[in-house]
């Protein structure tokens, strides 16, 4: 089979479907100022592309390394403003990376949800 390109994806192939996209947004902060937004503006072709076919878009992605769970200064929580602002669509942060919360969370056209927020199984 040949390698596919999200491009290559019709909107017969994208409406309706949910499309889980893992995105480099690991952006610099000054506090929660982002510093800079070149990762961000990187996904915004993708991000589109997905949502203009109709696709529901879950982005995921990390900030730092937290050690043993959520830390307040890796939370993705400046991304996703920044990046609503780019798409001129609603980015939601989902409430987790796994679960109910975001299994359960409306569904805009486009949601952000942290990943490396828990320890690892191993670790637990």
């Amino acid at each position: 089979m040949a390698k596919k390109s999200v491009g290559d994806l019709s909107e017969a192939d994208l409406k309706g479907k949910k499309v889980l996209v893992r995105c480099d947004l690991n952006v610099p902060l000054d506090g929660k100022t982002i510093t800079d937004d070149t990762r961000i503006r990187a996904s915004v072709p993708t991000v589109k592309y997905l949502v203009e076919k109709g696709a529901k878009v879950l982005l995921s992605s990390h900030l730092g390394r937290p050690k043993s769970g959520p830390e307040d200064k890796f939370s993705l929580g400046p991304v996703a403003p920044r990046l609503s602002e780019l798409l001129g669509k609603d980015v939601v942060m989902a409430p987790d990376c796994i679960g109910d919360g975001v299994k359960d969370a409306p569904a805009p056209p486009v949601k952000l949800a942290a990943a490396r927020l828990r320890p690892p199984p191993h670790a637990v």
